[in-house]
């Protein structure tokens, strides 16, 4: 495997992940219509990326990722928002965890801080290692979507990086 071909995430399983939602919802005594946005995904672009970070989130210290606001234009998403939850699938697409988003910020590439490198969670947890993983997964990730993407594209609007906190909220096990 290069680093530019890797095998695609499954899709989740929708009907499971849908379930650990209601049941969360019932555990927290929201009413489904006061439910707040969610989405299900899995972390990275490859099944055992996800499964990595996944660990990191339940077992390690990952509190925070960064994705490219220009992905969600491309995708037609929303870009997440503070109280969004998200349903976090392994990299079989099978839902494991459900995280509340704390806060979003956009920056540019050079403007991400020590902190929030380790934040993420990632490798040796220093911005270096951040950078350099970083750099190379959107480098791969946008060239399967036909885009020669350079961290510079994050300094000009509409490509800026899109920095998420959150916090654990399901199962209660993990919640943090």
């Amino acid at each position: 495997m290069t680093e530019n071909s890797v095998p695609e995430l499954p899709p989740v399983n929708a009907e499971a992940a849908e379930q650990m939602w209601f049941e969360y919802l019932e555990s927290k005594g929201i009413p489904r219509a006061d439910a707040p946005h969610h989405v299900a995904e899995s972390f990275g672009d490859h099944p055992a990326l996800a499964d990595e970070l996944l660990n990191e989130m339940l077992h390690g210290t990952k509190r925070a990722t960064s994705s490219l606001a220009s992905d969600y234009v491309y995708y037609n998403e929303r870009v997440p928002q503070p109280e969004d939850h998200c349903i976090v699938c392994d990299g079989q697409g099978q839902p494991r965890a459900i995280l509340r988003v704390l806060s979003v910020e956009r920056s540019s590439f050079f403007e991400v801080d020590a902190q929030f490198a380790a934040a993420e969670g990632e490798g040796d947890l220093s911005l270096e290692y951040w950078r350099a993983e970083h750099e190379k997964f959107w480098r791969r990730t946008q060239k399967s979507i036909g885009i020669d993407w350079k961290p510079e594209d994050t300094g000009k609007a509409g490509g800026e990086l899109i920095l998420e906190r959150f916090e654990i909220c399901w199962p209660e096990a993990h919640a943090d």
